[in-house]
């Protein structure tokens, strides 16, 4: 693709198209209301643009679609099987390849074998599920991100980055609590900011001087080694999969969820090189997912991974996908509203503490921005800000560092006219601003409440 135009081409052709409903404003502000003001719970076809999450929502290549006519069910040693063990073991070598239904069964698997009461587990910045699945087990889950990561405007190349020198105090003081350090690639709370080779290479020096084994959360590792390409310095001239492979190799292990990178719409994976872990792991797999050569996936499931893990790492792909993202984050941000800078791989982040100041965080300020961009426009956003990550473990509420509104771009499933669209919806939402009032909640669970919660607006 030629630098010489300012066009984004998306580098394929559509083949085929799914139709759209367009609701009236009336019609979205009821559907709204009767979801409880969250919008996990609307109907998806009263959603226009669906922002909601880059998880498992794209659209599958005429490739991927052929590998599942190849998809073989046999219940054990299925030729489905191999065929996606090589595809991961081709980017991330590690001895061990667990297949796992998607993400956070990985996450549940790995945290209840090294888990457990008076553990911490350090992360640059823990997600939602990797959290709650940490906590579930009695452990902490701590944050360490470098500062830059928890300011919406600073401008830093790698604000995924792990703080080095918090990292070693910790470790200093308790690295015998410490079953393992995760990476998060890309930082999906922090903006989906990416993490540099220098940084994990410092993180991997500490692993190997406290003696504390490295995971990679690697969901959106294509995106981060393409960062890794454009941003660091020394690394412009490398491939894609090279710099993925050299990643892999400073970790003892990963969490994987295939939908978001690999570009499936379901599916994910454990792997690691400890021999003893990864029998603990498959023996634990095995009540909850399935036998360990499927995992809980269809054969064509494994299929549709291997071949999406070849062309996520095509760079004429992840032009197209980083490109088109920043197109959207610099035209809002060049019409002022506030949004995390830089703009991050996988979505553009809106401060939503920034537009709203008048909101306070346990008023949610996320959440009513969230909602605004639905009744105004058919856009679902997510909130990632003090209704995810607000509530601790003791039941107590606190603002979360960052109160933001998502929006998570699906792979290859929108043109440039739909996000022209999105744009002019959210500058609109933004002239009305000082207008929005906060929310409530008055249902909720004990963990993961985002998903389910139900919400009443504050006069």
């Amino acid at each position: 693709m030629s630098s010489r135009f300012r066009t984004i081409i998306e580098p394929f052709r559509i083949h085929s198209v799914e139709p759209l409903r367009i609701s009236t404003e009336e019609e979205r502000r009821t559907a709204i209301r009767e979801a409880g003001y969250n919008l996990f719970n609307l109907h998806a076809d009263d959603v226009l643009i669906d922002l909601l999450t880059d998880s498992g929502t794209g659209a599958m290549s005429r490739d991927q679609w052929a590998a599942i006519q190849h998809g073989d069910e046999s219940y054990a040693g299925s030729p489905s099987w191999f065929a996606f063990r090589e595809a991961v073991q081709a980017l991330f070598p590690f001895r061990h390849v667990i297949p796992t239904h998607q993400g956070r069964a990985a996450e549940k698997i790995l945290f209840t074998a090294i888990g457990g009461p008076g553990k911490v587990v350090p992360n640059n910045t823990h997600f939602d599920t990797t959290r709650a699945n940490v906590e579930f087990t009695g452990a902490e889950a701590l944050d360490l991100v470098i500062p830059e990561g928890r300011d919406p405007a600073a401008e830093h190349p790698f604000k995924g980055n792990m703080d080095l020198e918090a990292l070693e105090a910790l470790l200093a003081d308790r690295a015998g609590d410490v079953p393992v350090i995760v990476v998060t690639i890309t930082n999906n709370s922090g903006g989906g900011q990416p993490v540099s080779l220098e940084n994990l290479r410092g993180v991997r020096t500490l692993c190997d001087r406290f003696d504390v084994p490295l995971f990679l959360d690697a969901c959106r590792f294509a995106e981060n080694a393409w960062f890794i390409r454009t941003r660091e310095p020394g690394q412009s001239d490398r491939g894609v999969a090279e710099i993925v492979r050299e990643v892999a190799s400073l970790a003892d292990g990963m969490t994987m969820s295939a939908k978001k990178d690999p570009m499936a719409n379901i599916g994910g994976w454990l792997a690691m090189n400890d021999d003893g872990l990864a029998e603990q792991c498959r023996n634990l797999l095995i009540l909850t997912e399935g036998f360990p050569t499927y995992g809980g996936l269809a054969g064509r499931d494994l299929e549709a991974i291997a071949q999406g893990l070849r062309e996520c790492v095509q760079h004429d792909y992840l032009r197209y996908r980083i490109r088109s993202t920043a197109y959207l984050g610099e035209a809002l941000d060049d019409a002022g509203v506030p949004v995390v800078k830089p703009i991050g791989g996988h979505a553009v982040y809106l401060d939503a503490r920034a537009l709203l100041p008048h909101i306070e965080p346990l008023r949610y300020p996320g959440q009513a921005l969230a909602v605004a961009l639905y009744e105004t426009g058919g856009i679902r956003g997510c909130e990632i800000g003090t209704v995810m990550f607000g509530r601790r473990p003791d039941g107590t509420e606190a603002p979360a560092a960052m109160d933001l509104v998502r929006l998570a771009i699906p792979r290859r499933t929108y043109t440039q006219s739909h996000v022209d669209y999105v744009i002019e919806v959210v500058t609109a939402v933004a002239t009305k601003a000082a207008d929005l009032r906060g929310f409530r909640i008055v249902e909720q669970p004990t963990q993961l409440r985002h998903f389910t919660a139900r919400f009443d607006p504050i006069d």
